[in-house]
């Protein structure tokens, strides 16, 4: 049976609704592109480990222009910021869909190589900040935080500033890790997302991680947009 088949079957009202709404309005809204959309859900997927729906949306994330290299990334990424764990469920589907695509090692990115350009002054101030808060009561958490992911998961060049961002303000709002979102967020938006991109990613999300946890970010992304200059 299909999909739609498997729907109708069991909850036809889902099938309309996916129809009507999602697949149908959603994912043709001009706020956010397709290929963003195909991000934000790949990212909300991973970090809540729900596999089922997985290929699919990788496959319609490559469809979209997302690149092989960069859904890498993004599930690298994620290994951080949803856990190891999560991260390591999702390559079985990743595998299956570049097996099935003919993607190959040469279209991944390299383990090393060269960097982003880090932004030394700030760095030094976050890292500073955050020594400052928690140094005595986790430093292996302050290492790790400085040296695995601000000097070098963050500049990995196999995914933009700007949508790694994304990727991870997704994912944040897809767990309801809301205490991180302004950090995040703002940076996202430091390094390209506008402030209606940053409002359809929650409506998006209302969908692939549940009205829940949209709403109880929207305040948060509210103030932060804001509180921005225009």
């Amino acid at each position: 049976m299909s999909k739609s088949e498997d729907l109708r079957a069991v909850a036809p009202a889902l099938e309309n609704y996916a129809q009507k709404y999602v697949l149908g309005g959603l994912w043709k809204r001009p706020g956010l592109s397709a290929r963003d959309r195909g991000i934000v859900t790949v990212a909300a997927l991973i970090a809540r480990d729900q596999r089922v729906e997985l290929p699919f949306y990788l496959g319609l994330a490559l469809d979209n222009g997302v690149k092989p290299a960069e859904i890498s990334e993004i599930i690298t990424h994620l290994a951080f910021y949803t856990g190891w764990a999560n991260a390591m469920d999702a390559i079985p589907a990743a595998r299956d869909v570049f097996k099935s695509r003919n993607i190959g090692a040469d279209q991944l990115p390299s383990t090393s190589g060269s960097q982003l350009p880090l932004d030394e002054a700030a760095e030094a101030q976050r890292a500073a900040r955050v020594d400052q808060q928690f140094g005595q009561i986790t430093p292996s958490l302050v290492l790790y935080t400085t040296d695995a992911l601000f000097r070098d998961l963050w500049l990995r060049p196999g995914l933009a500033p700007r949508d790694r961002s994304l990727v991870t303000v997704s994912a944040l709002v897809a767990t309801g890790q809301v205490a991180q979102i302004t950090y995040h967020l703002n940076r996202a938006m430091d390094n390209g997302l506008t402030r209606e991109e940053a409002g359809e990613v929650l409506g998006h999300l209302a969908f692939y991680a549940g009205w829940p946890n949209a709403y109880s970010a929207a305040p948060i992304v509210k103030e932060v947009i804001e509180k921005r200059p225009r």
